[in-house]
């Protein structure tokens, strides 16, 4: 029976996150590709893409990236070292946290790039 449990947590998010980063990969490769059929079509795209809104996309897809990347780290450890798989909660606590200040610290970039505090 699912508890809803740290290790269940991981496992969703690692997924989830995968497959957003997927996602944003298919949208990015289509983006790149619109050069091929005109530059107009290009510079289209892109001006959608200067709206805040798809700012702060990125700021999740680079939570996701990181949450991906710390939380493979944690599988490799759990994975090749016996000590990982006894301290794998709170590897995730703190690849959780180092997500959260990560994706915080994008976050106030962001923010300041919109509103013009920041190149």
């Amino acid at each position: 029976m699912y508890k809803g449990r740290e290790g269940q947590w991981a496992f969703f998010l690692h997924r989830f996150s995968g497959l957003a980063i997927l996602f944003y990969l298919i949208i990015h490769v289509f983006s790149i590709g619109s050069a091929a059929i005109s530059e107009e079509f290009y510079n289209t795209i892109h001006n959608v893409y200067k709206l805040p809104v798809f700012s702060l996309g990125l700021v999740a897809v680079a939570a996701g990236v990181l949450y991906h990347a710390l939380n493979g780290l944690r599988i490799i450890a759990m994975d090749m070292f016996g000590w990982g798989v006894k301290i794998q909660r709170e590897l995730w606590y703190v690849t959780m946290f180092l997500t959260v200040v990560g994706g915080g610290m994008a976050l106030v970039l962001t923010v300041l790039r919109i509103m013009g505090k920041v190149a």
